[in-house]
């Protein structure tokens, strides 16, 4: 009995060895660690950082921050509930697609939205301040049906996604007037959803 209560003992033992964090999705929460370092570095800068950083606005060409700006504002937030709110839904989605997708092309979603978008709000917006992540997580969110298409279908997930998504920030656009930037979150949405077809069809290497 003492013998057979030992045993149990070890095997007790080793089972809670195995059990550690898993690193499992380092590109989101990476990203997820930096928004929160910037959003800390505005507070601490009262708001500088996040101006010469972590947003979007016309600049002159010529500074190298213009272009730092163009990648950045999607590392800017605005407050805690604007933070939140973001990384929330990022945390949520952006791990499953992660996984299937592999963590190189989930990186270069991230930087093309950021691209695209800030290119966008600069040529379009040039008094209008843009800063945070919300255009990746419309990304995300386009992108993730995409993880069921089987060959020659459209999944009814996708077209729902995109008339309730894309949809309401068309409507939302044209009868409201806040400080979300619609537009941003539609150019997300049609990068994120052009990414998932192509890499659907295998055209970007998952690694």
């Amino acid at each position: 009995m003492q013998a057979s209560k030992s045993a149990d003992r070890g095997i007790s033992m080793k089972n809670k060895r195995k059990i550690r964090f898993s690193f499992n999705s380092p590109v989101v929460i990476c990203f997820t660690a930096v928004c929160f370092l910037s959003l800390i570095l505005g507070w601490i800068t009262k708001g500088w950082t996040t101006n010469a950083l972590f947003s979007v606005y016309r600049s002159p060409l010529l500074s190298p921050l213009t272009y730092v700006r163009l990648f950045g504002h999607v590392l800017g937030h605005a407050n805690w509930e604007h933070f939140i709110g973001n990384i929330m839904l990022l945390l949520i989605v952006g791990p499953l697609l992660e996984e299937k997708y592999g963590s190189s092309n989930i990186l270069f979603v991230i930087l093309a939205t950021a691209l695209v978008t800030g290119i966008v709000h600069f040529i379009f917006f040039p008094q209008i301040q843009l800063l945070g992540a919300s255009g990746v997580v419309f990304a995300f969110i386009l992108l993730s049906p995409f993880t069921s298409v089987k060959e020659g279908t459209i999944p009814i997930t996708l077209i729902l996604v995109a008339a309730l998504y894309i949809g309401g920030q068309i409507y939302s656009g044209i009868v409201t007037s806040d400080n979300i930037s619609q537009l941003t979150h539609i150019i997300g949405g049609c990068v994120g959803a052009g990414l998932g077809y192509v890499m659907h069809k295998n055209k970007m290497n998952r690694y």
